[in-house]
């Protein structure tokens, strides 16, 4: 009678078995991360595994030589499966992963010099160490996290702020890799996506209510370090809105004469507060109105803000715009 073969116990993210036979481990060949495969040829097996319809999930592949490696989906929209994979220090030099959807994969250390990641899915990725040199790296889907920012994330619930900071430091690694490669490659954009994440990274490092920390997330919330001009203009609405109900409900001299029984009278009134503070926003000072009393101390904090904060805005958009 014959034996029956016991196949691999990997099960992916989809409920897809592997239906290779599996060893001591309960694992195949592919899925073992106990077999050294360093010294093996699998990159033709990996190309006509991927052509046959089955998903690469869960290979690992630590340390082996997949130079020029060729896993593009050629005809379909959708790239091959390619998740959690372990490409912990494997040769990936010219690597045509067009469309690859490498979710949760592990390329830490890995060589990708050359390496065409057009297209390619990179949520929540280990790129710690990653050679990047001369990778196509337009239109990547980065997804929502680095893999090091989740983990830290997990740490800081179980108040290991120890392990938290250490991550911190390895994603704040990562995005400076990265930002440096897009920028060579003109990629300002994503560079200054990845900037802003590296700068917050570096934050997170810091003491909970440090000073340091502090003034860091201010100059978050105003301008995204200096990659959100948006951010700028919707702070200054914001002031601006809320000196005009102080300068409203706190009382104004207006030289105008107002007509107190006309219609919609709070309405204008609360028009000309707004009037008033934009002037004092913008340091115009036509003087037709004037603050009394503590909105006198409004107005000359408004004027020392708004005075900084076009001045920021100018620094800030002429560094987007000169890229």
């Amino acid at each position: 009678m014959e034996e029956e073969k016991i196949t691999c116990g990997y099960v992916n993210p989809d409920g897809w078995h592997c239906e290779e036979e599996c060893g001591d481990s309960g694992l195949c060949y592919w899925h073992d991360p106990k077999v050294d495969k360093s010294n093996d040829d699998v990159k033709e097996k990996i190309e006509r595994w991927a052509i046959a319809g089955k998903p690469l999930d869960g290979f690992q592949l630590a340390k082996t030589n997949l130079r020029d490696i060729d896993l593009v989906n050629r005809g379909c929209k959708k790239g091959y499966s390619c998740r959690n994979v372990d490409f912990y220090r494997a040769d990936l030099r010219d690597a045509h992963f067009f469309g690859l959807d490498l979710r949760g994969s592990s390329l830490m250390k890995a060589k990708m010099v050359n390496a065409n990641l057009h297209c390619a899915h990179l949520d929540n990725c280990n790129l710690l160490g990653s050679d990047l040199g001369r990778a196509r790296l337009d239109n990547i889907n980065w997804g929502n996290s680095l893999k090091q920012e989740t983990e830290a994330k997990k740490a800081g619930k179980r108040k290991e702020r120890s392990k938290a900071r250490s991550l911190y430091q390895e994603a704040e690694e990562v995005c400076r890799n990265i930002r440096k490669q897009c920028e060579k490659q003109g990629l300002f954009e994503t560079a200054g996506m990845f900037f802003t994440k590296e700068m917050r990274f570096r934050r997170y490092q810091l003491p909970r209510y440090s000073f340091h920390r502090f003034i860091s997330k201010l100059v978050d919330y105003f301008c995204g370090y200096g990659e959100s001009p948006l951010r700028v203009v919707l702070f200054s609405i914001v002031l601006i809105i809320t000196c005009a109900v102080a300068y409203f409900f706190l009382d104004t001299t207006i030289t105008s004469n107002t007509d107190t029984s006309a219609p919609y009278f709070l309405l204008l009134e609360f028009f000309n507060a707004l009037y008033f503070s934009v002037v004092t926003f913008t340091t115009l000072g036509y003087g037709d109105i004037s603050p009394v009393g503590i909105a006198r101390f409004i107005a000359a904090v408004e004027a020392f803000m708004g005075s900084f904060i076009m001045a920021l805005f100018v620094v800030v958009f002429v560094k987007k715009m000169t890229r």
